[in-house]
């Protein structure tokens, strides 16, 4: 009996977890015509939530994302217009609100990074295949080195030899 108690409130406790994201909140807005809510659609996938970093506010559940989709409903509902929206959300929060923000001196380093990454790498790497290559060309040995370098090959390849056609004692081949 006692059992049947503990997995009844077990299911309970399932039950009831299970439902709490349900009583999430959900923003529902009454749109005056299809066109103001295809405008609000659009601003909030193309507007970004300065907290959640790459999430839109629409996608975002973010307390900062539900107040800024708020604020653009209410700016749709005065008539402003998309660029307007824009605009007070770039005054407000910055230009990072914008997936693309615009050419300025604040923002030159996000257009040009990538540009200036990839030159100074290809740079690095002709620099250093040059430095190899003047290295191996810098390597030059006097006479007596040259002659004492063929002396050594000439040994070495005697021993391989050697080695490969073992003699017994009376210098014949072994087979």
């Amino acid at each position: 009996m006692m059992k049947r108690v503990i997995a009844m409130f077990f299911a309970f406790g399932l039950i009831v977890t299970s439902a709490l994201p349900a009583l999430a909140s959900i923003d529902v807005y009454k749109f005056n015509s299809a066109k103001e809510e295809k405008t609000f659609q659009d601003l909030t996938a193309t507007l970004r939530c300065p907290k959640c970093q790459n999430n839109t506010i629409a996608d975002s559940n973010a307390t900062l994302a539900q107040d800024m989709r708020k604020k653009v409903f209410e700016m749709l509902e005065e008539g402003k217009s998309k660029q307007e929206i824009i605009d007070y959300m770039i005054a407000r929060y910055g230009n990072f609100v914008t997936y693309d923000p615009p050419l300025m001196a604040s923002t030159l380093v996000l257009w040009m990074g990538p540009f200036l990454f990839i030159l100074v790498g290809f740079t690095v790497l002709v620099v250093r295949s040059r430095k190899t290559e003047d290295a191996k060309s810098k390597i030059k040995l006097a006479a007596d080195e040259e002659v004492r370098l063929k002396e050594l090959l000439n040994e070495m390849e005697q021993q391989e030899k050697a080695e490969q056609h073992p003699q017994n004692k009376n210098g014949k081949v072994k087979s």
